[in-house]
């Protein structure tokens, strides 16, 4: 009996990952729930990215697989392209440096169809350069009560490889913003489930593996720090609208990205650096608390190219 597929459209961004896109895309291929497609976008490699997600095209074990190329534009302008392309009702997201476990569209699924959730997403390994790997619990962020949205914008991390979406709701949304450098996937979540009354699910299984690259976004301390203050900024204001105090909520934040940052510089043992951000903390308390009294909210940018 031959297989039957989900109505799922892979989203795949690559960037100079020849040599891990393909087991990337054989962990898309051997889910025990198929996705109907795999949409590869290129963006601008120069190491045969674009050939070897060719050249996997045909071991796809009947996942359709489309690969396209583009000028290096980042991250979020790839996922946008792949989105439009995509032709399924919900989108999966994985970069091409990461994978899943077999089981993890399946699992998603469960917690997705059927249900008034507009984005699901689960725990995760997390892989070292040196094979040891830890699983990151994700789901606890969320499981103290209260509003999940406010637990989201304080502390909560979804990895990109972890979340399965309906792709209207991203598309109404406006796509990722092409004008973050880092953590667009984050900003995306938030403007996606920021109306009040929209739902979703972080669940406890870890189904899929961040791999930890040299080049990973994770080490650009100072360009994460920048764009995660501007993220707490722009959407203080939809914390009004929410049970307790919004201003607690920013500070939180605030606190949180600033220790992240502290954290990364000393454990590298970039000591300037550290107090730089340790110094840098009381002004961007004051700027964004005035910003977050005295500022309105402001429509979101619409980042979805148009065909």
């Amino acid at each position: 009996m031959p297989p039957e597929f989900a109505d799922v459209s892979v989203i795949m961004p690559a960037y100079r990952a020849a040599a891990t896109i393909g087991r990337a895309l054989e962990s898309v291929a051997h889910q025990t729930s198929k996705p109907r497609e795999a949409i590869v976008v290129d963006d601008g490699s120069d190491d045969g990215t674009y050939e070897a997600a060719v050249a996997m095209s045909g071991n796809m074990l009947g996942v359709e697989t489309k690969v396209y190329r583009q000028d290096h534009q980042g991250a979020g302008a790839a996922r946008n392209k792949a989105v439009m392309e995509a032709s399924c009702r919900y989108v999966a997201f994985l970069d091409a440096d990461d994978e899943w476990l077999p089981e993890k569209l399946e699992r998603s699924l469960e917690h997705l169809e059927g249900t008034d959730n507009v984005l699901v997403a689960h725990n995760y390994y997390r892989r070292e350069q040196d094979g040891t790997e830890t699983i990151i619990d994700c789901s606890k962020r969320f499981s103290g009560g209260g509003d999940p949205y406010v637990s989201l914008y304080e502390r909560g991390y979804m990895p990109t490889c972890a979340v399965v979406a309906l792709r209207a709701e991203v598309l109404d949304a406006g796509g990722f913003d092409t004008k973050l450098g880092v953590a667009q996937d984050f900003e995306m979540w938030l403007a996606l489930l920021k109306e009040p009354g929209t739902r979703f699910l972080v669940f406890e299984d870890a189904l899929s593996r961040y791999h930890i690259q040299r080049t990973s976004i994770t080490g650009r301390t100072g360009q994460r720090l920048d764009c995660c203050l501007r993220i707490a900024g722009q959407y203080a204001p939809e914390l009004r609208s929410r049970p307790g105090s919004s201003l607690a909520s920013l500070w939180f934040r605030i606190a949180a990205v600033h220790f992240e940052a502290i954290s990364a510089y000393r454990s590298r043992g970039d000591l300037g650096k550290a107090l730089g951000v340790m110094l840098k903390f009381p002004a961007s308390l004051l700027m964004l608390t005035a910003g977050a009294m005295f500022g309105r909210k402001r429509p979101r940018e619409w980042f979805i190219p148009s065909r």
